[in-house]
């Protein structure tokens, strides 16, 4: 998929900073259908817990949680939810995931993979330079977040060629001309099971960072 596309007029939202939290971040947790999300890095994020408690309608508490357990909720509810990324999930996120075996997600690795995108239900794109970290998504404080930018749009022929170039890189498409297809610990022509349990798949990270083939 090498290609430029022609110049045509695009609606777009312009995000930096926190407006990643509060756009991209809202749009998962509102997915009806899908979540697809591509990154270089994956790590623990912590969301605002928004289940209703009545310590917290009469304290007023904030609280937070692991977005796994956002994941585990919409998995619950159907969501098809996919992650494709290229380095080894950070510590706390393989121990988060581990907690969460029934958890119906699909986690598969490329070391090409460096581009960002998050897509929800097939209507909304985000594409920029945040991988999907608390500091890349704005989850963190002022001072200890990165410095991100990026565009979400509904745009369909967008979305098509985002889509189409997620799935070719998931399905293993890319795979046969790979230069790193001999040491990737995944390659992803690699027939395996459709959806693997969390702590297979933590198991699996392990394997590959001792450089074993899981």
């Amino acid at each position: 998929m090498d290609f430029v596309r022609p110049n045509r007029s695009v609606p777009l939202s312009f995000v930096t900073g926190r407006g990643h939290y509060e756009i991209v971040i809202r749009a998962v947790r509102e997915a009806k259908t899908s979540v697809w999300i591509a990154t270089a890095n994956l790590k623990e994020l912590m969301v605002e817990d928004e289940r209703w408690t009545s310590k917290r309608r009469r304290f007023g508490a904030r609280s937070y949680r692991s977005v796994i357990g956002v994941f585990a909720d919409l998995a619950a509810k159907g969501v098809e939810l996919r992650i494709l990324h290229a380095a080894p999930p950070s510590g706390p996120f393989q121990r988060e995931l581990a907690r969460h075996d029934g958890l119906a997600i699909q986690i598969r690795q490329c070391p090409r993979v460096h581009m960002k995108a998050v897509i929800v239900d097939g209507s909304f794109l985000y594409i920029g330079s945040a991988n999907w970290t608390g500091a890349g998504l704005g989850a963190k404080g002022t001072g200890r977040r990165n410095f991100e930018i990026g565009i979400v749009t509904d745009d369909s022929l967008l979305l098509d060629d985002v889509q189409e170039l997620f799935d070719r890189v998931w399905r293993g498409a890319e795979c046969k001309a790979c230069r790193l297809r001999d040491e990737c610990p995944f390659p992803l022509d690699v027939p395996r099971p459709t959806t693997i349990r969390p702590r297979a798949a933590v198991a699996g990270f392990r394997a590959a960072r001792r450089g074993l083939r899981p």
